[in-house]
């Protein structure tokens, strides 16, 4: 299979994964005439739905960018292997909209945050392993990599399998601290300033590789 199909089949499932998740936020149905008092408390209970989008769709994004970065720029070739990594990926991304859903809806509940959270980790996993695979399968060329670059995949691949993985116990004590750190796991993805302070980070332990 050549990347351009690969690549393909991503951005496809990708697209429709993030499309699929709007359909959860519906409008509210009303019988008879409302005020806008009224409106807004039937817009204001969409909330958790809201929040439970912005959440899922950032995290698909990261995964999307991650998938780019280890298929299209570092691996120069693909095995049957590789392909069947992506497939058991493609899968666990597909079933977003579910444990999203189940988020959004029971938002006070702890088993919802608990579903969210052992996908989180199953997909951050299962992105570790391709990475793992791209990087040190001797089946598979891929250009040189800096030990930086290396660390840098290592902890933005991990941090959101870590946070899920502190989240989950702690939504016993606090469901609000378990989705914010859901939430910092994304930002921690998608802001520059980790990307320089661990950048930061290793020049202080490894000199010699900055």
């Amino acid at each position: 299979m050549s990347h351009a199909r690969l690549d393909q089949l991503s951005d496809g499932i990708f697209a429709i994964v993030m499309t699929i998740l709007v359909f959860e936020i519906k409008v509210p149905t009303i019988w008879g005439p409302i005020d806008n008092t009224g409106l807004w408390l039937e817009i204001k209970m969409l909330l958790p739905l809201f929040l439970s989008y912005i959440l899922s769709f950032a995290l698909l994004f990261t995964y999307w960018r991650a998938h780019h970065f280890f298929i299209s720029v570092y691996a120069k070739n693909i095995d049957s292997k590789l392909t069947n990594i992506n497939a058991f990926f493609f899968m666990l991304v597909s079933l977003i909209p579910f444990s999203a859903s189940i988020l959004g809806q029971f938002s006070r509940n702890e088993l919802s945050v608990i579903i969210f959270g052992i996908h989180i980790i199953l997909i951050g996993l299962t992105l570790y392993w391709m990475r793992s695979y791209v990087l040190y399968s001797p089946h598979i060329q891929n250009p040189e990599i800096t030990k930086r670059e290396i660390h840098g995949s290592t902890v933005r691949t991990l941090v959101p399998v870590v946070f899920a993985l502190i989240a989950i116990p702690l939504c016993f004590y606090s469901i609000e601290l378990s989705l914010f750190l859901f939430t910092m796991a994304v930002i921690f993805n998608l802001s520059s300033y980790s990307t320089h302070l661990f950048e930061g980070t290793f020049k202080m332990l490894y000199p010699k590789e900055s």
